[in-house]
């Protein structure tokens, strides 16, 4: 059956909305400045599979990156209701050590064995907001650091709730290692309660218009999306184009740091293939940029 474009603009707007909202609640109810003034932050829905639904008018370095967070911690936990996980792994989809992430399952159906192996968690929604310390050898976030073990805690996806409790322990291990704990807490609550937000709009929606009916929008938007790129990248005229430019330093010396690139683009119109290659770019530096 072909889809219906009014509904799936409606579902997009929707899926959106519930983002938008989390960012709301997460920058009302933050304790830092960096949070509700400079709005360092970013929430996004996924499906089932850990898949991008919807983003938030966000940090692009923080949505971009998101994903792969999420992933990490689907690789490494099992999220049942009410859990909570947390990371700022830059290797596990990062961007730096004080973007703190938090990502909870959604789960939609009642009445079900609680093994995620049977009963996998119908959405997942996320939150990454900047914490203005996390520990390390410099207070702030942007220390003259030559390793990464000099900028703060690297955190590992680990559950800060469990089944809706707080972790104690984690939090402790977490607040006895930054300058300003009370900050660092109200900042993590808020993106708890963002996260709670995400899954109370997603209930709603669920009620409304049926779990599955849901299910198939989100799939439908997935697919539309990629229909929408590939017809982007038909218009690309075959052929090389490649583009540079430079950091001011690294922060430690005053060179400048050379960031090239070269797009390939090649196949026919129905089957273009993009190779994006960063050769000629600078070697690794001794600051962290």
């Amino acid at each position: 059956m072909a889809r219906d474009p009014i509904e799936l603009e409606i579902f997009k707007n929707i899926f959106h909305s519930v983002a938008e909202e989390m960012g709301a609640a997460l920058r009302r109810t933050a304790f830092s400045p960096n949070i509700k003034e400079r709005r360092d932050y970013s929430c996004a829905v996924f499906d089932s599979d850990g898949q991008v639904i919807a983003m938030g008018d966000h940090m692009p370095v923080h949505l971009g990156s998101m994903p792969m967070s999420v992933k990490a911690v689907l690789d490494d936990l099992e999220l049942m209701p009410g859990d909570v996980a947390m990371l700022n792994d830059p290797f596990r989809g990062g961007t730096h050590l004080p973007d703190i992430t938090l990502v909870a399952p959604v789960y939609v159906r009642h009445g079900r064995s609680r093994s995620r192996a049977k009963t996998p968690p119908d959405f997942y929604v996320a939150s990454r907001a900047h914490h203005a310390d996390i520990g390390g050898a410099y207070p702030g976030s942007m220390g003259l650091c030559r390793e990464i073990y000099q900028e703060g805690l690297r955190i590992p996806p680990v559950k800060i709730l469990r089944a809706g409790n707080m972790q104690r322990d984690v939090l402790a291990l977490l607040l006895s290692n930054v300058r300003t704990p009370v900050e660092r807490e109200g900042d993590l609550g808020a993106q708890i309660a963002a996260c709670h937000i995400g899954a109370e709009r997603l209930h709603e929606i669920c009620q409304r218009y049926g779990l599955e009916h849901v299910h198939k929008a989100a799939g439908e938007l997935l697919d539309y999306s990629e229909e929408m790129m590939r017809a982007f990248l038909a218009d690309v005229p075959r052929g090389t184009y490649g583009a540079e430019d430079f950091l001011d330093n690294d922060g430690i010396t005053d060179q400048p740091v050379r960031i090239a690139v070269c797009v390939q683009v090649t196949g026919g119109k129905g089957r273009r293939a993009v190779t994006v290659d960063f050769g000629g770019t600078d070697p690794q530096v001794e600051g962290s940029v």
